[in-house]
């Protein structure tokens, strides 16, 4: 999912905007973004099926007949004659990019937040608990979305981003922050 996924949310807003207003005027707002959901980890799963849809050398239709394959059972028909528009396009190599955007838009949508932690060890639902908590005294959203990613490098402890803000509570930043004083 790495590589176009990256562009810019200012480019990638206009596509990302035109799926959520067929996702609304259709009532699939929630099956869109399962449907996202499902092709980011299709993505991620696949770098194989990943530089596929962004390889210039291969033909429109043998894009369209791969997808139909691959993601035909785990998307909604509506959802699957977007990604066909975006074939047609050429615009199918930010698929994971637009459906990131549209996941921003849902959730903005929705009035949720969506909280990035990074943790050393699997977090306890007392912990996510604590978490959403905290997120929404410090945002006023309505709901939190957790996406949590283990790095054992942090040792201890968590980061948590929402938005720009960042949290870090991590045991390998305090660890920093006393060898720096130290060092004074």
């Amino acid at each position: 999912m790495q590589g176009n996924s990256n562009v810019g949310a200012s480019f990638l807003n206009p596509y990302a905007e035109a799926m959520m207003s067929v996702a609304q005027s259709q009532n699939l707002l929630d099956i869109f973004d399962e449907n996202c959901k499902a092709i980011l980890q299709s993505l991620t799963d696949s770098p194989d099926f990943n530089e596929f849809l962004g390889s210039p050398i291969v033909q429109v239709a043998d894009k369209k007949a791969v997808v139909q394959k691959v993601l035909g059972n785990d998307v909604n028909p509506v959802m699957m004659n977007v990604i066909m528009v975006l074939i047609d396009r050429g615009r199918v190599s930010f698929l994971a990019g637009i459906c990131q955007q549209y996941q921003v838009l849902l959730r903005k949508l929705k009035g949720n937040e969506l909280a990035e932690v990074t943790s050393a060890v699997e977090l306890t639902d007392a912990q996510k608990a604590a978490i959403v908590d905290r997120v929404k005294a410090m945002t006023g959203a309505n709901n939190v979305d957790i996406a949590v990613k283990i790095d054992p490098a942090i040792i201890g402890g968590a980061i948590v981003k929402v938005g720009s803000q960042i949290i870090d509570s991590s045991l390998r930043s305090q660890l920093r922050l006393i060898g720096m004083s130290l060092a004074r």
